[in-house]
């Protein structure tokens, strides 16, 4: 960063003289009474003063700079396919991706997910192997259906024959040590899954021909995954990590994922550990795209979403690449995630830095022994994507605390003046950092009381496809509060101290405050420290390099899916506040230099208040769907959509009651208020209250419930009691079968006084699941047999027991999201009511509740 403060040292110094002299003639009462300037110098302190405009311009100034640095690194996108080293043919790969979205959503246990996509995967690698039988490479393909179980925060996933196609890419030597790329072909429901994965696939089909078919043997081997069960927890990579025999010679992996339709694709996660990996993909990638800042931010729970990454470093214990892209995120895991959005460039550059960087890790020295190189963290960012910056922790924190002791000795400095100076100016300093926290806290506090009156006036969420109404309403409102607590700072507190004085205090503040940010994360062994170590060392150098003796040599689409508790106004208010805050601290001092903020302020009161009405007054309506916008127009509001029939049965067996009827939930924070008044039966009166003594109750608890008759699935779900034992330790064992669907779930609660001493899942140790009981997510591949499972309970104490509940509630849910069973008359009906900025997600299911 350039330095902002354009005042010679020269004026500085000599108006520090002059304060000591003054000092020395009168002890100060008061910090009013500071910095008074002798009349001799008054002609270099005016020379210092801003006009508003100049203000203005050097605020405008550095934005278009900042755009212009953006719009750089945005071209290296655009000239990524003229920069193709031509061994990735993006063409090709672009076909691959339509032939597999040609079939529509591929969801597991679907015939499109187990057969049909199946089937091309394995046409085209079977093409590939004859094309380089001649080569010096050899391929092997392994269809796997593995079943299995585990637990993952607290939830157990239970998988059944799900499928994974796995291609082993080895010198015709032979190979020890392999590297993994995993993608996988299987897709959300109602969703084409372009980018979701089947790009990834398609790139990973192209990278494996242009590998298969090199002149020169590679070093090691590669396994390429195809993995067909990635959507409902993560499954198939389990399969594979935990039980295919090929998973013993992987050393590392890259995963391919997507949190966004087309664009960069970022390697937000990294390791654990093994530093070599981040320093390969610095010397190999060809267009890279990294950030440590986006790692931590992952890795820390605030997105709350996991990839096949964490399964291979948990359960595999092996190190890792995580890529995803991230761009336009609005259309993630909607209809509109569709090929023509992704651009061949995206898919090129993809390309281009997957096979390079494989190619480096298959040719490398430490994929034989991956463990002697796992020696700490490193830090990664790359530079407008043309080059990543990387190195070690250790080295990031030497690098920190020295610049931390350079900002300190500079800011001393002012001390060693004399005694009396030096004391003034550390209550200055102390004054200063008092000022700028308290407008901060105005700022956020003022925009956090607009967010209020936003909500309160139904109009969350007006920013979902005007982001710039919500700058100019929220920055507005916190650039202002920012300037009118310092132009009364300084008309009001400071109004005898010089403005350059201030200004060079106030410049020194922004630097202490950053040294402060700087030294915490670096204490708390964040990689991510680096940024504010450069807030710090570039404006810290610029300052240097004007001395005397030198002077001849940027989470809105998330918010959209995140759910209907937290309202994402706050959130995004608070990254717009936040971002004002980081962006003006080294531009305060401007307030400090200018004569008069009076028309800035006017200008931002004026922004705010227009801004303000057109919120209120509902002009921002935050979806859209223009069909003349191929890419990145489509803003849905995204909902759920399930007929549903649930039975309730007695201790007995028999069935007490039932119910039928179409369940609505919304996923983001607006619920019904937009859909309302084009469907008016959708509204509060009807809203879903789910029983706190059932099992999930058969869907979200904050819904919306039509009803409707009875769904009819030609496979029916069945659910039977096998056995039921006492065992000789007094628990009581029972044994269940479940015929149904590719997709179920089921949910168990004790009555009171019982517990669950075992069951047949996961670890074998019951995980109680919060309110809800203990949770089973269930998924199958074709010609899957019954699912049988077991639990061992512990009865309740005879004072406890209570006859007419029995010791468990069992809840199997069935959910019909491919084949004929996920339509109904009623369903299909509802769906077209719906107008076109809506996106709703829709299936059928049965819930079916015991005792016993």
């Amino acid at each position: 960063m350039s330095n902002p403060v354009i005042i010679p040292i020269s004026e500085r110094d000599s108006t520090v003289r002059n304060r000591a002299q003054h000092n020395q003639q009168k002890q100060p009462d008061s910090c009013n009474e500071k910095g008074l300037q002798s009349h001799n110098h008054k002609p270099e302190v005016s020379a210092g003063m801003l006009g508003e405009s100049s203000v203005v311009i050097l605020l405008l100034g550095f934005m278009c700079l900042v755009r212009i640095l953006v719009l750089i690194s945005v071209q290296q996108l655009i000239s990524s396919s003229s920069s193709s080293t031509g061994h990735f043919n993006a063409l090709r790969a672009r076909k691959h991706l339509e032939r597999i979205t040609s079939v529509g959503p591929r969801t597991i246990g679907s015939p499109e997910n187990e057969i049909t996509t199946v089937n091309y995967l394995l046409d085209q690698i079977e093409q590939i192997r004859s094309e380089s039988e001649t080569g010096p490479h050899s391929i092997t393909v392994d269809v796997q259906r593995p079943t299995g179980s585990f637990s993952i925060n607290g939830f157990i996933s239970y998988y059944d024959r799900v499928t994974n196609i796995a291609v082993k890419l080895q010198p015709k030597t032979s190979a020890q040590h392999f590297m993994l790329a995993n993608c996988h072909f299987d897709s959300v429901a109602n969703s084409p899954g372009a980018s979701d994965d089947a790009v990834s696939c398609s790139v990973m089909l192209e990278v494996l021909h242009s590998l298969a078919n090199l002149s020169t043997p590679l070093k090691h081997g590669i396994i390429f995954l195809f993995n067909g069960a990635e959507e409902n927890n993560l499954q198939a990579s389990h399969g594979f990590i935990t039980q295919h025999p090929w998973a013993q010679q992987v050393r590392a992996f890259v995963n391919l994922e997507a949190a966004g339709v087309g664009g960069k694709e970022l390697v937000f996660q990294t390791g654990p550990e093994n530093p070599w990996l981040v320093q390969a993909y610095a010397q190999a990638a060809v267009h890279p795209f990294a950030s440590v800042v986006s790692q931590e931010i992952f890795q820390s729970g605030l997105i709350p979403s996991d990839t096949d990454f964490r399964i291979y470093r948990d359960f595999g214990n092996i190190p890792g690449i995580d890529l995803a892209f991230i761009e336009n995120g609005y259309i993630y895991h909607t209809k509109y995630d569709t090929p023509e959005r992704i651009p061949t460039d995206s898919i090129q550059r993809a390309g281009d830095n997957i096979l390079s960087v494989l190619k480096h890790l298959v040719m490398s020295d430490e994929l034989a022994d991956s463990s002697q190189y796992r020696h700490g963290n490193m830090v990664f960012f790359d530079l407008l994507g043309v080059m990543v910056v990387v190195y070690t922790a250790r080295f990031g924190t030497i690098i920190n605390y020295t610049v931390a002791i350079a900002t300190v000795i500079c800011l001393c400095k002012k001390c060693t003046l004399t005694s009396n100076v030096g004391v003034g100016y550390m209550y200055d300093l102390g004054c200063a950092v008092c000022w700028v926290l308290l407008s901060w806290s105005v700022a956020l506090l003022t925009v956090r009381f607009v967010v209020l009156i936003v909500t309160l006036m139904g109009r969350s969420m007006f920013w979902y496809t005007h982001f710039h109404a919500a700058v100019c309403l929220y920055g507005s409102a916190a650039i202002g509060m920012i300037v009118l607590i310092h132009t009364l700072a300084k008309n009001l507190y400071y109004r005898n101290m010089s403005r350059v004085y201030l200004a060079d205090l106030f410049f020194n503040v922004s630097l202490l405050l950053w040294c402060s940010v700087l030294l915490i994360l670096t204490l708390y062994g964040f990689c991510s420290a680096y940024v504010p170590m450069m807030m710090v060392v570039f404006p810290l150098i610029s300052k240097l390099l004007l001395k005397k003796h030198f002077r001849a040599r940027v989470f809105t689409p998330i918010q959209g899916r995140s759910g209907t508790k937290t309202p994402p106004d706050v959130v995004l208010a608070l990254i717009v506040t936040l971002a004002t805050v980081i962006l003006s601290t080294y531009f305060l001092h401007f307030i400090y230099l200018s004569r008069s903020m009076k028309r800035i302020l006017a200008g931002l009161g004026s922004v705010f208040t227009v801004m303000f009405v057109l919120v209120c007054c509902g002009l921002f309506f935050p979806y859209s769907a223009d069909p003349s916008c191929p890419r990145s127009c489509p803003r849905p509001k995204r909902i759920f959509v399930q007929h549903t029939t649930r039975w309730f049965h007695a201790l007995n067996g028999s069935l007490q009651s039932s119910d039928s009827g179409l369940c609505i939930s919304s996923v983001d924070y607006t619920d019904m208020q937009h859909i309302t008044p084009h469907i008016p039966q959708i509204n509060d009166s009807i809203r879903w209250h789910c029983q706190d003594h059932l099992p999930y109750c058969g869907s979200s608890r904050k819904s919306w419930y039509l009803p409707a008759p009875e769904v009819s699935p030609e496979a029916p779900l069945e659910f039977r009691l096998l056995s039921r034992q006492e065992t000789e330790w007094g628990t009581v064992k029972m044994t269940f079968e479940v015929k149904g669907p590719s997709l179920m779930s089921l949910y168990m609660r004790p009555q009171a006084g019982a517990s669950l001493s075992g069951w047949s899942f996961g670890d074998r140790t019951p995980q109680f699941n919060l309110s809800e009981g203990y949770f089973i997510s269930y998924s199958r591949g074709l010609d899957a047999p019954a699912w049988s499972f077991w639990f061992e309970i512990q009865p309740p104490k005879s004072s406890d027991a209570s006859p007419d509940e029995g010791l468990i509630s069992l809840a199997v849910s069935a959910h019909y999201f491919s084949g004929s069973d996920r339509h109904s008359e009623q369903l299909e009906s509802l769906l077209k009511r719906f107008p076109a900025w809506v996106f709703p997600s829709s299936w059928i299911s049965t819930y079916h509740m015991y005792r016993y």
